[in-house]
C-alpha cells in the first residue's frame, strides 16, 4: 500500500518504467569519525536493502577503530571529508575549511595528507573522492586536486563544470535551518520527484545524490530512509562511488 505522501514518488518511478529506463541514485553519509550506534544503524540499513554507502570520514579524527569496524562491510566505501572539519572563515562568513583564509599551500598540504591517511586506514575500501566540509571549497583550489591524487569532488547542488569529476549530493534529508531533524517527508519526496522528472528529460543525467548525517538522525530520518529504499531499490540503480568515478 502506497500512502499519499509517497504516491508521487511511486508515480514518478512509473514514468521512468514506462520510458524503459531506470534512474540512478547514490548515497553519501557525512562526518564519520568512530564507531557509534548511529553509524551501525546506517551501515545495517543500507546492507539490508543491498545498496552501497559512501561514508565521508574526517581524516584527522578517525583512526584504526573505525577502519576495523567497517572492514567487513563490503558495501561501505570511505571518502575524504576534508582534513579536520575545522572552520577558518571569519565569524560573519559561512563556515569553510577549504577556503583561502589560510595560504593555499597549507590547505593543499592538508588535503594531500587527508587522502594519504584515508587510503592508509581503509586501503581498497576507500575512494579518492573529496567531500569538503560544509560542501564548500574555494574554486581556486579545485584545479590542484587531481595533482594530489583525487579523482572526484562532491559538494551539494547541481553540478558545475570543473577540471575534475563532480559527483554531487542533491537532496539533503536534514532540516538544518529549522528543526535540525528530518525534513518533512512530503517535502523530500517532492524534491526527489522534481529531480526525477528533470532527469527523465535528459538522455544522460547525473545520479540523484542523497545526503545523510547519521549522527543527527531522528526517528523520522530513519523512517524516511527505510521507506525510500523500499521503493527505489527494486526500480532504480544505486551506484557505488567507484562506479561513479569510473563512469
Amino acid at each position: 500500500m502506497i500512502d499519499a505522501t509517497w504516491r508521487p514518488l511511486n508515480e514518478a518511478l512509473g514514468r521512468w518504467r514506462d520510458a524503459g529506463r531506470r534512474p540512478s541514485f547514490w548515497l553519501r553519509d557525512d562526518d564519520a569519525v568512530e564507531p557509534t550506534p548511529a553509524l551501525d544503524r546506517i551501515v545495517a540499513l543500507t546492507a539490508r536493502h543491498g545498496l552501497p554507502l559512501g561514508l565521508a570520514v574526517i581524516p584527522a579524527h578517525a583512526g584504526e577503530a573505525l577502519a576495523r569496524h567497517v572492514e567487513n562491510k563490503p558495501h561501505v566505501t570511505a571518502l575524504v571529508h576534508g582534513w579536520s572539519h575545522e572552520n577558518y572563515a571569519p565569524p560573519q562568513a559561512k563556515k569553510q575549511e577549504l577556503g583561502l583564509h589560510r595560504p593555499a599551500g597549507i590547505v593543499l598540504g592538508e588535503l594531500a595528507q587527508a587522502l594519504h591517511r584515508i587510503e592508509h586506514l581503509f586501503g581498497a575500501r576507500s575512494a579518492p573522492l573529496l567531500v569538503p566540509p560544509w560542501n564548500r571549497i574555494d574554486a581556486a583550489l579545485i584545479p590542484q586536486l587531481t595533482g594530489l591524487g583525487y579523482r572526484g569532488l562532491s559538494v551539494f547542488g547541481k553540478p558545475k563544470p570543473a577540471p575534475i569529476r563532480i559527483v554531487n549530493s542533491t537532496v539533503d534529508i536534514i532540516d538544518w535551518h529549522g528543526t535540525r531533524g528530518c525534513s518533512d517527508h512530503g517535502v523530500l519526496v517532492g524534491e526527489i520527484v522534481e529531480q526525477l522528472d528533470a532527469a527523465l528529460a535528459d538522455p544522460g543525467p547525473p545520479p540523484i545524490g542523497l545526503l545523510t548525517h547519521h549522527l543527527v538522525h531522528d526517528e523520522a530520518a530513519w523512517d524516511f530512509l527505510n521507506r525510500l529504499f523500499e521503493l527505489t531499490v527494486p526500480a532504480c540503480r544505486w551506484l557505488s562511488v567507484r562506479e561513479l568515478l569510473e563512469t
